[in-house]
């Protein structure tokens, strides 16, 4: 072999393409709470201030490299379903890589499940929402089941026949993933099967029976056969869910280990391949003499649960709310360090209205989560239990419905790197949908508004009420809420086009709360810049579409205290 010489002096580069620039650092070990100025203020607005010390440890656990590595891992690595041991028995098992687990431990230890049910002191329901949201903004997997072990406690507290023996594993901020018997362990978590192939949404066409035990003197127990089509976070402890019984469809608690240590008949079929929401295990499963306990009355499964199903409504706002403003920080974030055209991206005008706009809608969509949350404090009264009847549900179609194209906004600022999955944007895209499908996709929450109305006037009227504290403010509010109760008005004579302008209606109602929100709670110029942006006569269809004057460049100042 002949081997040729270099010329004398030639020799080959030292990978000086490699040398990096004009990138933006990797944004980490920041404190989520204190940089999120909105949220800072709500808190302390809705009388969570004592709250603030904790939150701040949150906020710096979450921006953590530690967890943010631990977020990419669990999502890199979904659970895996294990239906038998290696002898042949079923087990029906699944197993998460360790960064879920601590993930989930971590957002248990701080109360993000049940803390406001645990300690239900004035501001409980919002430090738990604040909570909620930071951990929910950087992995959001994890939040179906917190979100569960949260929402099922009001029901358990309505039967305390039943809660007795659930309620203290609930409310404790052990985290205790082992599959033994729930008497045994330190914490417990919960989960929910609701709806079946054949029926999806139409719970009631649910085929899956209920035979009593006969045996038993309190009518109680009984037996499941069927299949359900969802069944969120088959890892939990115990689910509620629908079957139909001798008085009708009702509610029943599942658990997954029965109190001697022996395992229920609960047959995972198969784990979801979902488009996001990689990190959590959704599931098909199968009853097969599945053992359950009765919880409610006889024949009313669907108001039973659906007490579950409004706070789970309600963490639909907190956790899209939460991922907005990660979106947002993001590409923040990448506009203040990336330079194009002889200027940094924040400097270039264009740039600028669209991240301006991006924080118009998470400022909008954090007050709004806040109130509601404020809505739900223990002994906060029949108005507030009106007005969140009603809100939840308008906001939960609102907010979660922008939440996509808030993703992708944001994701487009950063150009190639945002449709990478080396930057966390991809994987938010592709979890904001689910929030807008979970506990009713927008046809649901818009026709359960009207069913709302229909069935407790009053909460329209709570609704109006909350609005009438920013009345004779802002001609262009006024403008649009006149008519938006005069079109639900007439339209409610006529059930077709109630159903038919049923978007219209919640649409114009979750604008007309948002706007009465920004102006009591934000700074004037952005409260001005929304209403103007959403319902002024120069509103736009996309992101970045402001009118005359704004002040973009304020607006990002004011969430981007992380970027600097």
């Amino acid at each position: 072999m002949t081997v040729t010489e270099f010329p004398a002096g030639i020799r080959p580069a030292q990978h000086r393409t490699h040398d990096v620039v004009n990138q933006a650092p990797r944004r980490v070990d920041i404190d989520e709470y204190g940089t999120n100025q909105p949220l800072m203020e709500g808190v302390r607005q809705y009388g969570a201030a004592w709250h603030d010390r904790e939150l701040h440890e949150i906020g710096a656990l979450v921006g953590s490299e530690k967890f943010q590595s631990w977020a990419e891992s669990a999502h890199t690595s979904p659970p895996e379903l294990r239906t038998h041991d290696r002898y042949g028995n079923r087990v029906d098992e699944v197993d998460f890589h360790p960064a879920y687990h601590d993930v989930l431990g971590a957002a248990v230890r701080h109360g993000a499940h049940t803390s406001g049910w645990a300690d239900p002191k004035p501001g409980g329901a919002v430090a738990r929402a604040a909570t909620f949201m930071l951990f929910a903004q950087i992995e959001p997997g994890h939040a179906c089941p917190t979100s569960m072990a949260h929402a099922v406690v009001p029901v358990l507290q309505r039967d305390p026949e039943v809660g007795r023996d659930w309620l203290p594993g609930l409310l404790s901020r052990s985290y205790d993933p082992r599959m033994i018997a729930p008497g045994l362990k330190s914490g417990l978590m919960f989960g929910m099967g609701m709806t079946e192939k054949q029926g999806g949404s139409d719970v009631r066409a649910n085929t899956t029976v209920a035979a009593p035990v006969l045996s038993d003197p309190d009518g109680r127990v009984h037996l499941l056969t069927g299949h359900k089509w969802f069944f969120s976070a088959p890892q939990s402890d115990a689910f509620l869910v629908l079957a139909q019984a001798d008085a009708g469809l009702t509610c029943f608690l599942v658990p997954r280990v029965l109190p001697d240590g022996t395992r229920n008949t609960i047959g995972i079929q198969r784990l979801k391949n979902k488009l996001g929401n990689k990190s959590n295990a959704s599931s098909e499963v199968e009853f097969d003499g599945t053992w359950a306990q009765r919880i409610g009355e006889p024949g009313r499964g669907v108001p039973t649960i659906i007490e579950m199903v409004n706070h789970t409504r309600l963490d639909c706002v907190l956790g899209t709310t939460a991922g907005m403003r990660q979106s947002l920080s993001e590409a923040v974030w990448h506009a203040r360090h990336r330079r194009a055209f002889g200027a940094r991206l924040t400097e270039q005008p264009a740039m600028t209205a669209v991240l301006a706009d991006l924080a118009l809608e998470t400022e909008a969509a954090t007050w709004t989560a806040l109130r509601l949350a404020h809505a739900y404090e223990a002994g906060s009264g029949e108005s507030e239990a009106m007005f969140r009847r009603l809100a939840t549900a308008v906001s939960k179609y609102w907010i979660c419905k922008r939440g996509p194209q808030h993703a992708y906004e944001a994701l487009e600022c950063l150009g190639g790197n945002g449709y990478t999955e080396d930057w966390p944007l991809a994987r938010r895209y592709r979890e904001q949908p689910l929030l807008a499908v979970w506990e009713g996709s927008g046809n649901v929450i818009a026709l359960d508004v009207l069913r709302g109305i229909a069935k407790t006037p009053q909460s329209l009227d709570a609704f109006w009420a909350e609005l009438e504290q920013t009345a004779g403010i802002h001609a262009v509010l006024d403008t649009h809420l006149r008519r938006v109760r005069q079109e639900l008005s007439r339209d409610l004579r006529d059930p077709v086009a109630a159903q038919t302008r049923a978007r219209a209606t919640v649409e114009g109602m979750a604008l007309a709360l948002q706007s009465s929100l920004m102006l009591r709670h934000a700074p004037a110029p952005m409260a001005e810049a929304f209403i103007a942006a959403r319902l002024g006569e120069g509103r736009g269809h996309h992101y970045g579409i402001l009118p005359h004057g704004t002040d973009a460049a304020a607006i990002v100042e004011r969430h981007a205290a992380d970027s600097i």
